[in-house]
Order: C-alpha cells, then structure tokens, then sequence
C-alpha cells in the first residue's frame, strides 16, 4: 500500500512541484483543470484554430517582433547619422569659435557617421532577421502539434519522424518551470511552458518547450489551449486579440486591419479626452520610426507562407484524423474530470487570492486521497 503511494506521488499530477539545481517544474496536467486566468496567447505560438482542432508551436510573430526587426536599425542610423553631428555642432558652438568651428564639427561628423550609420543599421537588421529566417528553413521539417477537441487527443509528430503519435487529452503532460541564476549583471529569472508525452509503445520521452515571460503569461498559454479543448473558446481572435483590434470580419492575425482599427480607436479616444496630444503624437512618431504599415504586411505574408508549408509537410494519418466528426461521435470529458474541475472552481471561489498552482495541488491530493480510500 506505501508502495503504490509513494509510486503515485513520483507521477505528474497538476500542482505537484519538482525542484532542480536553479529553480523549479511545477506540472499543469495530467487533468487538465481551469487555471482561473484569462485565455491569451501572448507569444503568438498558436497558429490555426477551427471547430475541429487548434494548432501548437506553429503561430506567426506579432507585429511588435517586425516593428522591433525593423525600428530598432531604423533608430540606431538616425541616432549614428543626425544626433552625433548635432551634438558636435552644439559642442563646436560652445565650446569652439562659434559658428565656424561649429559648421564644420557637424558636417566633418557627419560625413563619417553617415556612413557608419548605414552599416551598422544594415547589421543590426541582419541580426534581428538571422533567426526568423533560420526558422523558415525548419518550417518544412517541422510539422506543429494539433489539439483535437471533438476526440480529446493531441498529436506530435516528433522531429525527424513521419508517423504521427495520438494521445488522450487528458494524459497530457504539462509543466511551467521557473530558474533563476546570478550573472555579473545581477540575478536573472527565467520562465518556460512546456508540453509532453511518453510514448504509448516504446515509453519514449517526448518534450515541447518554449521561453515565456513570466509565470502568469506561461499559464494563460495553457489556460488557452485548455479553455479550446473544453470548449470555453472557439476562434484564434478569443486568445489572441485581448486589446479588441480585429473586427468581426476582419482575418485572425496582425494585418493591416489592425493598424486601422487601432488608429481609428485612437482617434476616437482623442476626440472623447481619453488620450492627449502628446500620447497622439508620440503613437504616429512610433508608427513612423517602425515603418507604418509594413510590419503588418510582412505578418500577412508569413501568415501565408507558414500555410503553404504546413499543407505541404502534414503526414496523411494527421490530417484524416483532423477531419471533423459527427456530434454524435465527439469524445466526452471524464467524470474524474468534472469532479476535480468543479472542485477548483469551488476553491477559486471560497479563495480568490489564492494561486493557482497551489489549488492545484490541494485538488490533485484530494483525488489521491480518494483513490486510495477506494483502492
């Protein structure tokens, strides 16, 4: 009986927490429970969402990764260019002979930091761009994991695999980890989510990790494939829109319809004194520095691009197993489920402070408990 016990307690379990050397793992599932938080995809690392299934580790950039990609050069040659022969004219002019030393400060710098200017945009953009083009080159090698709702099961195509591995929802492993480490510029901290299963055959480990933010935004992602799968959300605009920036019409990703509808709220915003003059002009300053419209272009295009991929690359088993069933057919939540569910809720009420993770683990012990008064 200690044994069985003890047994269980090293097995996954939502709430159960492990240690290791810089932090901590703390697992979401094996049952999947309602986090309380809301259902957002901050990272964009869901792609395509439809009545049938949810796509994984397959989602576009946002808008803010093309705005970064190319403002951030952008700003670095007309700082290099303007702003250091500026600052020399102004120096000239101070502390040198006047207008004369002055003029001639500001064109001789510029003159040299112009062209500095332009290499080193040119080389920060190549770097900004060097990973997202080594990530097109994988995307005909990878093919993302697709959460089938209507027959609550997961499936992972392994990386340098071509047979698809199905996997009851439920059995699912889920984890958000925590590390910390010193550097000589302080204590950082680190934040992931990940996903994964042992095989059903060979008891093979499989993994899918990302880097996250934070804690929260790590189990928002899960929250939001979590709230798919129960079917609490049905479209990408549910967990990828939280500003409210696509119309009802309006494709799920970051194109141009966002920076209208975004322009159109701030100008609606404007006239209600909601926002400034100075918030006004300094929106329209970004949008000019990162380019106005060109980010959102570029999403589109990839949006395209990873569809043609992946349309390419599906194996045959996956995508008829991706067709959609029959109501009468669609596999049902267990009641083991539904009772530590309705039990989180019920604490998430009575505590509301409480954290999540911590819920879990008393609702995960309750069921031990159970199990092993019934056993």
């Amino acid at each position: 009986m200690n044994a069985k016990t003890n047994q269980s307690e090293l097995l996954p379990r939502a709430g159960r927490s492990e240690p290791f050397p810089s932090g901590r793992l703390t697992f979401l599932s094996p049952a999947p429970l309602p986090t309380g938080l809301l259902p957002v995809d901050h990272d964009h690392v869901v792609g395509e969402v439809n009545d049938a299934y949810l796509d994984f580790g397959a989602g576009t950039t946002s808008v803010f990764g093309w705005q970064a990609t190319l403002g951030i050069p952008f700003f670095c040659f007309l700082f290099i260019a303007f702003v250091f022969p500026i600052v020399v004219f102004f120096g000239g002019f101070v502390f040198g002979n006047g207008w004369e030393d002055a003029l001639w400060g500001g064109r001789v710098t510029f003159d040299y930091s112009f062209q500095i200017s332009i290499w080193a945009g040119l080389f920060g953009f190549f770097m900004l761009s060097f990973p997202r083009w080594l990530a097109y080159g994988k995307l005909k090698n990878v093919i993302p994991t697709r959460f089938n709702r209507q027959r609550r099961e997961v499936c992972f195509v392994p990386e340098g695999q071509k047979e698809p591995i199905f996997v009851p929802w439920e059995d699912l492993v889920a984890w958000v980890t925590e590390a910390q480490g010193a550097t000589e510029y302080g204590v950082q901290r680190q934040y992931g989510f990940g996903i994964g299963f042992y095989h059903p055959e060979t008891g093979e480990k499989y993994t899918l990790e990302f880097e996250t933010p934070g804690l929260p935004l790590a189990i928002s992602n899960w929250e939001a494939i979590r709230a798919y799968m129960e079917y609490e959300v049905h479209t990408l605009k549910e967990i990828q829109d939280p500003l409210e920036l696509q119309g009802p019409d309006d494709p799920p990703w970051e194109g141009v319809h966002v920076f209208r509808n975004a322009r159109k709220r701030l100008h609606c915003e404007y006239r209600q004194g909601k926002r400034g003059m100075f918030y006004l002009i300094g929106w329209y300053l970004y949008h000019l520095v990162t380019f106005w419209t060109i980010p959102n272009r570029l999403v589109e295009w990839e949006v395209q691009k990873i569809k043609r991929v992946s349309r390419k690359t599906l194996p045959k088993a996956m995508s008829d197993w991706s067709e959609a069933l029959p109501e009468n057919q669609w596999a049902k939540p267990s009641e083991e489920l539904k009772r530590q569910s309705r039990r989180v809720l019920e604490l998430q009420k009575i505590h509301p402070g409480k954290p999540t993770l911590e819920i879990f683990a008393l609702v995960s012990d309750e069921a031990v408990s159970r199990r092993a008064m019934t056993a």
